[in-house]
């Protein structure tokens, strides 16, 4: 089994450690750069990050492989690259045209180094460009779900790969000209680049994204680049990630004293539970009631993780809604909604931090989707903030923050938590963003409307595990749009609020497509929500996937 290392001095780490804790392990320094050696020539792939929202996507899907991966920025110099020796290198997409001067992109050295190259969307574009072929700007934008054939079967990165097979793109520049020693390996009806290759060179491009869910045979893409052509061995695990991430925090915090942010939803549950293995009574978990949390939740909170729940936890729970509902009043501006509900969070982390006494370090329950989405996953731009990320406020009065599942998705964090013995029921509960209803409420916050979103969602998830779609469902939730329109009940004109419905399947919280729900199903929830929710006269279910939209409506 691989150890996972913080190399401190080198900026760069092995194995799966979250890179938040800074490390150290092992006997000697030696020792520590003979392991790394040994690990990067035989399994580290990198993804140089050219602004793709991808990114993080295009790493993980490599340790689906069981091959270990780490991203860098393209402004990476190629010295530490040859210093880093990857068996494999991967560029992702982004969202410039790469003719442009002021775009990203990278010497023709990277190509020269000896070392399979993958481009993807931007990437390919980019590797063509730099070495002699012809980018440019498309006469019809493809994007979406697109049938590519495949003109190379026996193409390495092709291989086993069906023609045609259904392929995701998203791109307004194609490659009209592939450069020298290429050879188109397939193609679409409107890109006559779809893929290309040099062999001999161990070039590979890849004009759509085989990194998302709705290429259908992506994975074999990408299995085939980094076991085929990269010659990885497929060993890496993901098996020590808590046992070393415990050991990690532990000599981390030292004596420290911790207070952690407990939400109840999975990510911060994972984190708390984490915390408490490591640590024990030097942890305090903080639960903020900020009166946005789904019916009855916060009470279901405090009976898994108060005195009478199951955990050793110092567990204090804070009833702050109307200091929220005052804060939120008159704002209507998603961003700002969730920069004043991360403030908030962090000053009462503080006020309690002063009863408590000193506090060295606050724990968080961040994961990769929440760093992607604020802008600082690389060079990935802001969608938009999230409380506990990109909300922060400047100033915040602990020594550091822990972020131990900073570096996993969804799916990898609920693993973490079977790891570490938490029941089925909390690890596969329904995801809940830290801003809670307040980004589930379109336009201004109130104590009514947030009453509206709580029952409309109680009975929709009530109805959705009714019938069983609690397990085939990725996520749903009812939200508060801020569209009225006129209705009719009991024989008189109303003028009241539209709920919008949402399901969606995913596995890694970056892409999802709308569920297929029963029609009877959304009739009865309709109907419920309709007589039983007041202000409400209509119900809409949602289809938008992801892209283009969110899985949150704010």
């Amino acid at each position: 089994m691989v150890r996972c290392y913080f190399i401190i001095g080198k900026d760069r780490i092995i194995g799966n450690v979250c890179r938040c804790t800074g490390i150290v392990h092992g006997s000697d320094y030696q020792s520590l750069l003979i392991e790394e050696e040994t690990i990067l020539k035989n399994e580290l792939v990198i993804v140089l990050d050219f602004g793709g929202q991808y990114n993080q996507l295009v790493a993980r899907r490599v340790r689906e492989c069981n091959v270990y991966c780490e991203i860098y920025s393209y402004k990476t110099d190629i010295e530490k690259i040859k210093a880093l020796n990857p068996r494999g290198i991967i560029l992702t997409g982004g969202p410039n045209s790469c003719y442009e001067a002021d775009s990203p992109t990278y010497s023709e050295e990277l190509f020269k180094l000896g070392i399979p190259i993958l481009g993807l969307c931007y990437g390919a574009q980019l590797m063509m460009h730099v070495l002699g072929g012809k980018v440019e700007r498309a006469d019809v934008r493809e994007y979406g779900k697109t049938e590519v054939i495949v003109d190379k079967q026996t193409s390495k990165v092709m291989t086993g790969v069906s023609s045609p097979t259904i392929c995701w793109m998203s791109h307004f520049d194609y490659i009209s000209k592939v450069a020298p020693g290429f050879e188109i390996t397939s193609h679409t009806a409107d890109c006559p680049v779809a893929s290309a290759e040099n062999e001999a060179e161990q070039l590979y491009a890849i004009q759509f994204h085989p990194e998302v869910l709705h290429t259908v045979e992506g994975m074999k893409m990408l299995s085939n680049f980094v076991i085929n052509v990269c010659g990885c061995a497929g060993d890496w695990k993901m098996d020590a990630f808590v046992e070393e991430s415990i050991q990690a925090i532990r000599e981390k915090v030292g004596d420290g004293k911790v207070l952690c942010a407990l939400s109840g939803g999975v990510d911060s549950s994972v984190a708390a539970v984490m915390l408490s293995k490591a640590i024990g009574n030097q942890l305090t978990c903080v639960f903020v009631d900020h009166g946005l949390l789904r019916k009855d939740e916060g009470d279901e909170v405090e009976a898994v993780f108060g005195p009478e729940g199951p955990y050793d936890l110092n567990f204090i729970r804070v009833n702050a809604q109307e200091r929220y509902y005052t804060k939120l009043a008159g704002v209507s501006d998603p961003e700002t909604k969730r920069k004043i509900i991360g403030e908030e969070f962090i000053r009462v982390f503080e006020e309690e931090a002063k009863k408590i006494g000193v506090v060295d370090f606050l724990v968080q329950g961040t994961i990769y989707p929440d760093v992607v989405e604020s802008g600082l996953g690389g060079e990935s731009a802001v969608i938009k903030s999230h409380h506990n990320v990109g909300g922060l406020p400047d100033f915040v009065d602990f020594k550091e923050i822990i972020e131990p599942l900073r570096d996993l998705f969804k799916d990898e964090v609920r693993k973490a938590g079977l790891e570490l013995g938490i029941p089925e029921k909390l690890v596969f509960r329904q995801p809940f963003p830290g801003p809670g209803l307040g980004i589930r409420i379109i336009g201004e916050v109130t104590a009514e409307k947030v009453k509206m979103v709580q029952e409309a969602d109680a009975i929709y998830r009530e109805e959705m595990d009714k019938a069983g779609m609690n397990k085939t469902v990725g996520q749903y939730f009812a939200a508060l749009t801020n569209m009225r329109s006129v209705g009719v009940m009991g024989d008189e004109r109303t003028y009241d609020y539209a709920i919008a419905l949402r399901a969606v399947n995913t596995i890694d919280f970056m892409t999802a497509e709308s569920a297929q729900v029963p029609w009877e199903v959304l009739q009865k929830v309709t109907s419920r929500i309709v007589n039983e929710v007041s202000h409400v006269n209509r119900v809409m279910y949602d289809l938008t996937g992801k892209p283009p939209g969110t899985i949150e409506f704010e």
